[in-house]
């Protein structure tokens, strides 16, 4: 099966059929339900290599995650792959589980296979190898890390926003000892979300006696030990934010362990609102980032370099906003001392 039996049963020319298989833009939409109808009935599948030889483009993006195992990901990537689909991209994954030599892999491999484009949606990088996509004038786009140039744009995320709204909801719920279990701090991400915390705690008044920072590693099992570890603390936070939603849960695990209830002794605040923080007990109060707007802008900032509408490198901005569920609550207020009875009183002066 070949081109020419798809163009003979449209009864079209072989270059009309390429086009519409190529998806150049030049063919009627009429025309092109003709020569799709055509594949259909006749079972016709490109060979996808040999478009590449006459396009000179693979028609194939890379896509560069941190974590495969975070639910935060593999939502990431439906939504870019289903925008993909939709202009007749392929996707190659890869994941490179925090690790920047991984990632100098990663990159490698998707130089071999000729992507047209990559999205690195990583927080780690090695900037030779920055240098050496720039040398080879591949067009990419990066999540926070990236400077801009051309054909290399770059994803900013504002994160204060989110955890700004958080801290405020944190502090007029009366919650004055406020912890935060950060990501690991070789992620600029992890640093950049430190750096928010305490510049929105510090502006609602918090003071640094009031306030705990220890670092975690963005999974569950660091949130745990990162929450024992702030459990242990001879003043505990009634409140703790954290890096991110596995994060969270892993310490809801550890207030649990710790014969605690969340909200009522702790009130914890996650970020990413995976779709998985709706289910956790109690529901997750968390910050929302859109995986599906990140991977949306991802892959169109990369269709529109590729494409030769946006050559100069584009800073696409996403926001975050607070989620409010179960997992906060006005702080619990100490018992004071009750002072004595009367009765008591009277009796310990009669003896």
């Amino acid at each position: 099966m070949n081109i020419k039996e798809v163009a003979a049963r449209a009864n079209l020319s072989t270059a009309t059929v390429s086009r519409t298989i190529n998806n150049s833009g030049l063919v009627r939409p009429g025309t092109a339900e003709k020569v799709q109808r055509a594949i259909r009935e006749l079972g016709y599948y490109p060979n996808t290599q040999a478009r590449a030889l006459v396009s000179g483009r693979s028609r194939m993006f890379g896509l560069i995650i941190s974590d495969i195992v975070n639910p935060f990901f593999p939502e990431l990537v439906k939504s870019f792959e289903f925008a993909a689909i939709h202009h007749g991209y392929e996707v190659i994954v890869a994941n490179t589980d925090y690790d920047s030599e991984r990632m100098s892999g990663c990159v490698r491999r998707m130089i071999e296979r000729k992507v047209d484009g990559v999205a690195v949606m990583t927080s780690e990088l090695d900037r030779h190898l920055l240098e050496e996509l720039s040398h080879r004038r591949l067009p990419i786009v990066f999540l926070d890390v990236g400077k801009l140039k051309p054909l290399i744009s770059n994803i900013n995320v504002d994160y204060s926003r989110g955890i700004g709204e958080a801290v405020q909801h944190i502090v007029s719920l009366g919650h004055q000892r406020v912890g935060f279990i950060s990501g690991p701090l070789t992620l600029k991400s992890a640093r950049t979300r430190r750096s928010a915390f305490l510049k929105c705690i510090a502006a609602c008044g918090i003071g640094e006696r009031q306030r705990s920072v220890v670092e975690g590693n963005h999974k569950i099992d660091g949130g745990e030990s990162a929450m024992m570890r702030l459990l242990s603390l001879p003043n505990p936070p009634t409140a703790v934010l954290t890096s991110n939603d596995l994060t969270a849960i892993g310490a809801l695990r550890a207030v649990a362990r710790a014969g605690l209830r969340v909200p009522n002794d702790i009130s914890v605040v996650g970020f990413d609102d995976i779709e998985l923080s709706r289910f956790t007990q109690p529901p997750l109060t968390t910050i929302r980032l859109s995986r599906d707007e990140l991977g949306r802008k991802a892959f169109d900032a990369l269709y529109e370099t590729v494409a030769g509408q946006q050559r100069s490198g584009q800073e696409i901005k996403v926001s975050t906003r607070l989620v409010v569920r179960e997992s906060t609550a006005p702080v619990k207020v100490q018992p004071s001392a009750q002072p004595e009875s009367t009765t008591e009183s009277s009796s310990r002066l009669r003896v």
